[in-house]
């Protein structure tokens, strides 16, 4: 009954190498005591347990942070640029969304440490935000509407900008890394009616049988295999043949194999582990240009925010000029002092003034509802939904903007535009695919060589007229097997050559197809963004020529209207005279707030093209990952 002590029930368990999960924890924000933070990798525990269980990962909070309550004075919601960034760190669903990509592909890497292939994670730039347009020409191309998921280079395994990633990760088969232990233990009963009587000598065989093995199989990187097998048994019989009742047998076998053309060396057995690292990588960046995406698109908000800000004051003092004329107008009508065509049409044109604040106070209604959906979690508190929104900022340009030469710009953005660092680790991902292509052309060679042994041990039978010298013990039956008495070798080679290999060679070819077309891929995309930067330049001058003008135009709107209102206090004009002269400085005003708000958005769109939104912004990359925004910012 050793073995029965030695050996449990049946047991079957893998034990992972390389990383042990456990219990996923929740850690506290400041600025949001009840909202946890996302765990950017899988936690580590020394608890070989911890292996079986499931790392779970805790429901996303969808309450607003707490920033947004410190904004609130007097019922309305103050916001600076800087503090709508910040809310855009802590709040924005789609740097949330994307956010879960970090650790995507730190289990992705996990998984392609034991040899597993690996998943892929979506690098695409989500763009779920309306109202805020990005992309390479300006506000109103790509995200100007709600928007979707734009593809990414690599890592999901699907083509994007015409790429095809068919064989991404293609070569020979990987083995599991990860040592695997194996075992069983099984008692049987067996009875057996013989028709002779020669072989067993009796007229039933009756044998009982207790089996304890345990197996240990692992792989490595270098197309090393290695397993082991201990295999224990105790028998009894009523047979008068058998000269040892019980008995005891133990066999020991451990076996290496070793590939020596494909899949022989680390290339092609690390391919899956060295692309899950870049994709964490490609993902590091993705998250990065998502920044930058929502970033961009929460300034232009901004800005279109005050610029409906700005021309609802311009609009509404307009309509109070216009009533302030009416007024005198009626009251020198009641005098007989003007005809009452006049009046006619003052009142027309405050009915148009009119109109015009309606129309842009709804879109101010709607910027700060937009604003509002960018930059919070949820909407639900009615109160929030229908808070005035106040910008503190003002549009404002310096006489002069200092650009840089053209060829420096270009030389910048070809240095930090984030698509560039996705694309050049993408291009790295195939080159490693291709060369695993070209490994598993080769004929399989596998050079395989074990070494065992066999022991026996057991009582003599009384019935039996053979003298037994075997060991009585299971001791006696391991060191038997053990000293070398009764060998088990072999040496081998297993070759298999595919006579047209088609299969492989379309891979390989396909594989070798595709990395030149990411390389040109690569081209098209610097000389894209020389491209960018150049129309970001010229919309840059042109917004601050648009501007220039419009000063122009308001300030001699400003002129001509002073000269008339100066005119009706003299008698020399008309009150339509000078409301038609306070009706072009309104739209002067307007046409100079849409040229402030138009010289922003260039301004975002060059920092963009550049490279440069998170330096030019003061965002930290470790407080967005965690949606932390520092307190200062």
């Amino acid at each position: 009954m050793s073995l029965l002590r030695s050996f449990g029930l049946v047991v079957l368990m893998e034990v992972p190498m390389l990383a042990q999960v456990q219990q996923a924890t929740v850690v506290q924000t400041p600025s949001a005591p009840a909202q946890p933070a996302l765990r950017l990798d899988i936690p580590h525990s020394d608890n070989p347990l911890n292996t079986y269980r499931a790392t779970l990962v805790p429901q996303p909070n969808l309450a607003n942070s707490s920033r947004i309550d410190s904004l609130i004075k007097d019922g309305v919601l103050e916001l600076s640029l800087k503090d709508a960034i910040a809310l855009a760190l802590e709040n924005n669903l789609d740097i949330a969304i994307a956010r879960y990509n970090i650790p995507i592909a730190a289990a992705d890497v996990l998984r392609t440490q034991a040899g597993g292939s690996f998943r892929g994670v979506n690098t695409g730039v989500v763009q779920n935000t309306p109202g805020g347009g990005v992309g390479g020409f300006g506000s109103g191309s790509s995200g100007a509407g709600a928007g979707g998921t734009s593809g990414g280079a690599g890592g999901a395994g699907s083509g994007a900008s015409g790429l095809v990633s068919s064989t991404l990760g293609a070569g020979t088969n990987v083995s599991s890394y990860d040592p695997a232990i194996s075992g069983t233990f099984n008692i049987e009963h067996y009875a057996e009616p013989l028709s002779n009587t020669i072989v067993y000598g009796v007229p039933q065989l009756q044998q009982n049988t207790t089996t304890g093995n345990i197996g240990y199989t692992q792989a490595f990187p270098t197309g090393t295999s290695i397993s082991a097998v201990f295999d224990n048994n105790r028998g009894t019989t009523n047979s008068p043949e058998s000269f040892l009742v019980p008995t005891l047998n133990t066999y020991y076998h451990i076996a290496l194999q070793q590939q020596l053309l494909a899949g022989f060396g680390l290339g092609p057995n690390l391919r899956f582990l060295r692309i899950a690292k870049n994709n964490q990588r490609i993902s590091d960046e993705a998250f990065k240009l998502q920044l930058v995406t929502t970033v961009t698109q929460i300034a232009n908000m901004y800005w279109d925010l005050v610029a409906a800000y700005e021309d609802e004051g311009v609009k509404s003092r307009s309509l109070d000029f216009a009533r302030q004329t009416l007024d005198s107008g009626r009251k020198q009508l009641a005098l007989q002092a003007i005809p009452a065509m006049d009046v006619m049409k003052e009142e027309a044109e405050e009915a148009s003034r009119e109109q015009d604040l309606t129309i842009a106070k709804t879109t101010l209604q709607f910027q700060e509802l937009l604003i509002k959906n960018a930059l919070t979690k949820n909407l639900d508190d009615p109160i929030l939904e229908a808070m005035p929104v106040r910008p503190t900022d003002r549009s404002t340009m310096p006489d002069t903007t200092a650009q840089g030469p053209t060829e420096d710009m270009a030389v910048r953005a070809l240095r930090d535009r984030l698509e560039l660092g996705e694309s050049d680790i993408d291009l790295e991902n195939r080159r490693l695919s291709r060369d695993a292509a070209r490994n598993a052309l080769l004929p399989s060679v596998a050079l395989t060589a074990y070494y065992g042994g066999s022991g026996l041990a057991g009582l003599q039978n009384p019935e039996s007229g053979t003298i037994s010298t075997s060991p009585t013990d299971f001791a006696g039956s391991l060191r038997t097997a053990f000293n070398n008495s009764a060998p088990d070798y072999y040496v081998g080679i297993a070759v298999n050559v595919p006579i047209r290999n088609r299969v492989a060679k379309s891979d390989q070819y396909r594989a070798e197809l595709e990395t030149r077309q990411s390389e040109l891929r690569m081209q098209q995309l610097k000389k894209q963004i020389r491209i960018e930067v150049r129309n970001a330049q010229y919309a840059l001058e042109q917004s601050e020529a648009r501007v220039i003008s419009a000063r122009k135009g308001r300030d001699l709107a400003q002129k001509t209207f002073d000269i008339t209102a100066k005119e009706q206090e003299l008698g020399a004009g008309s009150n339509f005279q000078t409301l038609t002269a306070r009706r072009d400085l309104a739209e002067a005003e307007s046409t100079l707030v849409a040229a402030m708000t138009a010289y922003q958005k260039a301004k975002i769109e060059l920092d963009r093209s550049v490279g440069s939104t998170l330096d030019a912004n003061d965002i930290s990359i470790e407080s967005a990952k965690t949606g932390i925004a520092p307190s200062g910012q």
